[in-house]
């Protein structure tokens, strides 16, 4: 079959259809609801040589850090028919450790390898200090158990002693069990339909088809780099702080455009260290983050690949923030400081491409996580993330409530959340003109209450709630974000980050940020 504009359109979409075939296997037989109902989860395809092929449209910061965790499985094993990889190591391709990873191959008819699919799930507990396995802490060790890439199956046979060693170190382990065994459905569906493809097309043409995609991708990158005029472009924001000392966290960007080059230079020097909390990134969630914030900006539908990475020139400063090395705890690296890198490089493109770029949405995930003792005495552990106000664009408002940039899952309904657990949901509603104004206004946040009927052992992972999200253009900044506990209806204002213990009756307040506005209001304001 000789690959024409028609053929790769065609061959897109079937690639991408493997991974969302993936995605739906993962959904519906999962046990928790963080998978089942939030949908926390992403599934990508790779040729036979490791390179990215394509990927559902999941979550971004999982999706671009697989090909690092990919390359890490290959140099350590050669696949078999029926091996199936499991990890969760942030220096090893991962993001952080609820985040476990399955990467098997494909093969066709004949036994050839065709190419590989890997699925990413976010595991409500994966052991460590508290329950949800995001808190404040020091130390990656503490932040649960940490899975190297190793043998979970070896011919389709499932090595117990492995699972019976993950499942010591957890928590709630009939709940991980369940979703494990989810996950290697995904992977058998995903080895099937790639399979399938080969036996329907050959596997010449799938291979010439990935290629000529990745080519494609790589192209419209360059094309992308070639809107952005000559020069050099700087922008620094910060994070609160690190949940363990006082103090912002800078991040710096520099993005150079030379005129005679076709890549595009990407250099976070000059941002903190790494912290002695858990915001910490690895290499990893910098490279999805940055790789996201340019993919946004591509006016086309072009599909992520290999071929999308390959026109960028990224530099990380050693031992920092954004590159850190173990052991740094890295729980809120994946989930906050992701944001903040998104908002930078936004920040620091404003002035190349002023009419494309958006005001900083919410900036956060608000991590929420807790556990206890359920009402029949076993242990139970939860996490969630919550929307807010998205940033507005230039000519157009941002949109309230909404889950945005790293984050892509959906809120849990309060029915699943009361029928799973001993709380109730005592208040979620949209927290009215907290989005930033301007001639386009930032989206509002919103307010979810939850009311404890029991013990519990509460964390929080949250950003904006010092530093607001700015607006861009004369715009006003979004409102912060606000962590409170209500005990017989006194309000205590709680950390951006911190852990603490409830009693029945207790209500934790998660209060969103809204998004900055863009432009400025009629005489010159950007207006309150």
């Amino acid at each position: 079959m000789t690959v024409d504009a028609l053929s790769l359109q065609v061959f897109a979409n079937l690639f991408a259809s493997v991974a969302e075939s993936m995605g739906v296997t993962l959904r519906r037989a999962s046990f928790s609801p963080n998978i089942k109902m939030r949908r926390d989860y992403s599934c990508a395809v790779f040729d036979s040589e490791g390179r990215l092929l394509a990927q559902a449209a999941h979550i971004p910061v999982h999706l671009g850090a697989m090909p690092l965790a990919m390359d890490e499985v290959r140099r350590r094993y050669d696949l078999d028919p029926g091996d199936v990889v499991i990890m969760n190591d942030p220096y090893a391709g991962g993001t952080h450790l609820p985040d476990i990873s399955l990467v098997s191959a494909a093969f066709d008819s004949s036994g050839r390898r065709i190419g590989y699919v890997m699925s990413r799930a976010h595991h409500a507990d994966i052991g460590g200090a508290a329950p949800g396995s995001m808190t404040p802490t020091t130390s990656l060790y503490a932040e649960g158990i940490v899975i190297p890439p190793v043998r979970l199956y070896r011919g389709g046979s499932l090595n117990v002693e492995v699972m019976d060693l993950l499942l010591r170190n957890v928590r709630t382990p009939t709940e991980r069990q369940g979703d494990f065994a989810a996950q290697a459905a995904a992977q058998r569906a995903g080895e099937s339909a790639l399979a399938d493809l080969a036996a329907r097309y050959g596997a010449a043409t799938l291979a010439e088809h990935g290629h000529a995609l990745q080519e494609y991708a790589a192209r419209h990158m360059r094309g992308l780099i070639g809107q952005i005029p000559p020069g050099e472009y700087r922008a620094e924001d910060v994070l609160d702080g690190d949940g363990i000392t006082p103090g912002p966290v800078p991040i710096r960007v520099t993005i150079r455009r030379r005129p005679d080059a076709s890549a595009l230079e990407i250099d976070f020097s000059g941002s903190s260290r790494h912290c002695a909390g858990p915001v910490n990134a690895s290499r990893a969630v910098t490279y999805a983050a940055t790789l996201y914030v340019l993919r946004a900006l591509q006016q086309d539908d072009v599909p992520v690949n290999a071929g999308t990475l390959g026109p960028l020139c990224i530099t990380l400063p050693p031992d920092s923030v954004i590159n850190a090395g173990p052991p740094a705890a890295v729980a809120a690296g994946n989930v906050e400081t992701s944001q903040r890198i998104v908002d930078v490089v936004f920040a620091a493109l404003a002035a190349a491409l002023p009419d494309r770029i958006p005001a900083a949405s919410q900036g956060t995930m608000n991590n929420l996580s807790f556990g206890g003792l359920d009402r029949a005495g076993r242990p139970y552990a939860y996490y969630e993330t919550s929307g807010g106000g998205q940033g507005a664009r230039p000519g157009a408002d941002g949109m309230s409530a909404v889950h945005d940039h790293m984050s892509n899952t959906l809120n849990t309904p309060v029915e699943a959340l009361e029928s799973s657990y001993p709380l109730r949901v005592a208040r979620y509603e949209i927290r009215r003109r907290t989005g930033g104004s301007g001639a386009s206004r930032g989206g509002d946040g919103l307010r979810r209450d939850i009311m404890f009927l029991g013990p519990a052992d509460v964390s929080l992972l949250t950003e904006r709630r010092d530093f607001p999200p700015p607006g861009l253009a004369g715009g006003s900044p979004g409102a912060r974000g606000e962590n409170v506990l209500i005990r017989d209806g006194v309000e205590t204002i709680l950390p951006g980050k911190t852990r603490l213990d409830v009693i029945s009756g207790d209500i934790v307040s998660v209060r969103t940020p809204g998004g900055g506005g863009h432009g400025s209001l009629p005489g010159g304001s950007g207006g309150c």
